[in-house]
C-alpha cells in the first residue's frame, strides 16, 4: 500500500527535491557576491542584499511560475481545449489594459490600486474570451487560441493606441515586459495572492473536471457548469493580474508547462496539478537564473528566454497534439519499448 502511495507520487517528491536545490543555489546567484560565509559572519550588506532582493526575488519566481502554471491548467481544462491559456486567452492583454488605465485615470495610485484595475480587465477579458468560444459550433484544437490570439492583439492594439495618444507608451512598457530585476522588498508582496488562488484550485479540481467534461455531463452530476466556469476563470485571470502587475508580462508559461505535465501523467486535474505547479516554479527559476549568467554582470529579461524557448516548445507541443490528441506519454511503456527494440536489434546484429 505504501508502496504503492510512494510510486504514484515519486514525480511530485523529485519535482520537490529539485525545486527545493535550485532554490538554495538561485540564492547566491547574481551581480553582487553573496555567500554562505558572509551570512554566517553577519556579513551586514549581504544580509541587506539577501533580504532585501536576492529571498524577495526568490518568493516572486517561486509564485510566477506555480501560478501561471496553475492558471493555465485551469483554462485548458475548463475550455477543454490544450491550447487554451493566459497567453491565448487574452489574460494577460486584458490586464496590461488594466494597468494603463490606473495610470490614465490614477495616475498616483498605489500599485494595490492599480492591481485592482488589472483584476477587473483580466476578469472581463477572459469571460468574453470564453463567451466568444462558446458561439462556435465547429471547435477545432487550433481554431480556438488563434480567436484568442486574435482577440488579444484586439486589446493589446487598443492599449498601444491610447498609450501612444496620451504619452504613456513608456510608463507602458517598464509594467509590461516581464523581469525580476525591479523585485525587492516592499514592491512585490501582490504576487502573494497567488497562494489563496492555488489552495482554491486545488480545492475545487475534481469540479474543474466534471465541468470540462461538458454542460450535459455536469448538471447530470449536480454541478453547476456556470458557476464553476466562470468561477475558474475568475481565479485564472486574479492569478494572471497579480503576476502581471509585479513582475510584468511573461507569456508561454501557462502554454508549456500543463501540457508537458500532462503527456507524462495524463489529464486529471488533481492528480496533475501539483506536479504542475513544481515544474512550473522549475522552468521559471531555471530561465532567470540563466538570463543572469549568460551575459553577467548584465541581466537578460526572463520575458525574452521564456520567449525563445516558449516559441521553439509550442511548436514541437502543436505537432504533438495534432498527431496524437491528448494520448499521454507513459514512461515506463516507453522506456520498454524503447530498450527492448534495441535490445532485439542487438541481439539480430549478434545472431549474423
Amino acid at each position: 500500500m505504501k508502496k504503492g502511495i510512494l510510486k504514484e507520487h515519486m514525480s511530485t517528491i523529485i519535482l520537490a527535491v529539485v525545486l527545493l536545490l535550485l532554490s538554495f543555489f538561485s540564492l547566491f546567484v547574481g551581480v553582487i557576491d553573496v555567500n554562505l560565509a558572509g551570512l554566517a559572519a553577519g556579513d551586514s550588506e549581504q544580509w541587506l542584499i539577501f533580504m532585501a532582493s536576492r529571498l524577495p526575488r526568490l518568493l516572486a519566481i517561486l509564485c510566477t511560475g506555480m501560478g501561471m502554471s496553475v492558471a493555465g491548467l485551469i483554462m485548458q481544462q475548463l475550455c477543454m481545449n490544450k491550447f487554451v491559456s493566459p497567453t491565448t486567452g487574452a489574460t494577460i492583454s486584458s490586464a496590461e489594459m488594466g494597468i494603463l488605465l490606473a495610470l490614465l485615470f490614477m495616475p498616483n495610485s498605489t500599485i494595490w490600486s492599480r492591481a485592482l484595475f488589472s483584476f477587473t480587465t483580466a476578469i472581463l477579458g477572459t469571460w468574453i474570451f470564453v463567451w466568444f468560444i462558446q458561439r462556435i459550433q465547429f471547435k477545432d484544437v487550433v481554431m480556438v487560441p488563434l480567436v484568442g490570439i486574435m482577440f488579444g492583439n484586439v486589446i493589446t492594439g487598443i492599449t498601444n493606441y491610447f498609450a501612444y495618444r496620451y504619452e504613456m507608451t513608456q510608463a507602458l512598457s517598464t509594467w509590461t515586459v516581464g523581469h525580476f530585476s525591479m523585485v525587492i522588498r516592499g514592491r512585490y508582496e501582490l504576487v502573494y495572492l497567488v497562494v489563496p488562488m492555488l489552495i482554491l484550485a486545488f480545492v475545487f479540481a475534481n469540479h474543474f473536471n466534471i465541468v470540462g467534461m461538458g454542460k450535459d455531463f455536469s448538471n447530470n452530476l449536480g454541478v453547476h457548469y456556470n458557476l464553476v466556469l466562470f468561477g475558474g476563470l475568475t481565479i485564472a485571470a486574479l492569478i494572471t493580474a497579480s503576476v502581471v502587475v509585479v513582475v510584468g508580462s511573461i507569456s508561454y508559461i501557462g502554454l508549456i508547462v500543463p501540457n508537458l505535465v500532462a503527456m507524462f501523467k495524463g489529464d486529471k486535474i488533481r492528480g496533475t496539478l501539483p506536479d504542475v505547479a513544481l515544474f512550473g516554479a522549475i522552468f521559471v527559476l531555471v530561465c532567470d537564473m540563466v538570463g543572469r549568467v549568460v551575459i553577467a554582470p548584465y541581466e537578460l529579461p526572463i520575458e525574452l528566454i521564456i520567449g525563445i524557448l516558449g516559441s521553439i516548445l509550442f511548436i514541437g507541443l502543436l505537432m504533438y497534439r495534432l498527431k496524437h490528441g491528448r494520448k499521454a506519454i507513459r514512461v515506463g511503456e516507453f522506456l520498454r519499448k524503447q530498450f527492448g527494440v534495441r535490445k532485439m536489434a542487438e541481439e539480430g546484429d549478434g545472431a549474423k
